[in-house]
C-alpha cells in the first residue's frame, strides 16, 4: 500500500477520534461552568424570593414572583448600614491595594537591584513571616492598634495590612528577571535608583503589578477577622462583618442575607473580569516556578 493510500484510509478514523475528544472536553467544560455557576444562581434566586419560598419544602427554579423590593429592602434596613459598610469596603480595598503595591514593589525592586551585603538574609526574613501562623500575631497586632487608638477607625482597619510578604516575593522574583538593559540605558542617562525604579521600571511592569492588586484587592475585600475585631462600631462596618449580621443567634434574615451577598460580589466580579488575564501574565512573568 503506498503512504498516500495508507494516510487516506487513516484520516478518517483519526479525524473522527479527533472530533470526539473534542467533543468530550466540550461537555466536561459546559458540565464544570454549570457547577461553577450554581451559587450564582441560588444567590440570585433566593435573594428575589420572598422568606416563604426560600424555606419551602417544594423547589421551583425560579418562585412564582421576584420580589426586587429586597434590594430595596436591604439599604433601608436600619439595623445593618449595607451602603456604609460597602463605602468602609472599598474605601479599605482600594487604599490596601495602592499601599501593598507601593510598598512591596520597592522592597522588591531594592533587594533584587540595590546592592547590599545582607539583602539575601532580610529576604529570608520576610519569607520566614509566611510561615508565622496568623493567629500568632493577631493578638499583639490588636493590642498595639488599640494601644493607638486606631479601633473602629479605617486607620485601624488599613495600616496593619498595607505590607505583605507574599507580594514582596512576588516583586522580587520578577524584578531580578527585569531586563538590565533597560535600567543601564537610564541610568546612563543620569538616572538614580529611585528614578530609574518610577520612569522605567514600573511602566514596564504592569502585568505583575495588575496580578499581584487583583490578589491583594480580592483578599482586603473578603476580609473578615480582623475587621470584625477592629471595627466594633457600625459606621466602621465592612461589607462581610454586615453579611455577618444578618444570621444572629436569634434571627436569620435570608433574603436579604441573599441580596447582600449577591451585591457584595459585584464588585469582585468586575475586577476579575477586567484583569483576570494578568493574573496568569503576571505570575508567569514573577519566575515564581524558577
Amino acid at each position: 500500500m503506498t503512504p498516500s493510500r495508507k494516510r487516506s484510509t487513516e484520516n478518517p478514523a483519526h479525524d473522527a477520534l479527533a472530533r470526539a475528544g473534542r467533543a468530550l472536553r466540550l461537555v466536561l467544560l459546559i458540565a464544570l461552568a454549570a457547577l461553577f455557576l450554581i451559587p450564582f444562581y441560588l444567590l440570585l434566586r433566593n435573594g428575589l424570593a420572598a422568606e416563604s419560598d426560600i424555606t419551602a419544602a417544594d423547589w421551583t427554579f425560579f418562585p412564582r414572583e421576584l420580589h426586587w423590593s429586597n434590594v430595596r429592602e436591604l439599604f433601608d434596613d436600619p439595623d445593618v448600614p449595607m451602603a456604609h459598610a460597602l463605602l468602609n469596603s472599598t474605601l479599605i480595598a482600594v487604599a490596601t491595594t495602592a499601599g501593598t503595591l507601593v510598598l512591596a514593589s520597592l522592597a522588591g525592586y531594592g533587594l533584587a537591584r540595590i546592592p547590599y551585603r545582607h539583602a539575601n538574609a532580610v529576604f529570608y526574613a520576610i519569607l520566614g513571616t509566611l510561615m508565622v501562623p496568623a493567629a500568632v500575631t493577631f493578638v499583639p497586632s490588636f493590642v498595639l492598634v488599640s494601644s493607638l487608638g486606631w479601633v473602629s477607625t479605617l486607620r485601624g482597619l488599613i495600616v496593619p495590612t498595607l505590607f505583605s510578604a507574599f507580594a514582596c516575593f512576588v516583586f522580587r522574583q520578577y524584578f531580578l528577571g527585569f531586563p538590565r538593559e533597560l535600567e543601564d540605558a537610564a541610568q546612563v542617562d543620569g538616572l538614580g535608583y529611585w528614578r530609574t525604579y518610577w520612569r522605567v521600571v514600573v511602566p514596564n511592569s504592569l502585568p505583575v503589578f495588575a496580578a499581584v492588586g487583583t490578589i491583594v484587592f480580592i483578599g482586603a475585600w473578603n476580609a473578615f477577622l480582623w475587621p470584625l475585631v477592629i471595627g466594633q462600631d457600625r459606621d466602621a462596618w465592612t461589607v462581610q462583618v454586615a453579611l455577618s449580621a444578618f444570621s444572629t443567634a436569634q434571627t436569620v434574615n435570608l433574603h436579604e442575607l441573599f441580596v447582600a451577598a449577591a451585591v457584595s460580589i459585584v464588585p469582585l466580579l468586575v475586577v476579575f473580569l477586567f484583569l483576570q488575564r494578568y493574573i496568569v501574565a503576571g505570575v508567569e512573568r514573577s519566575g515564581i516556578d524558577d
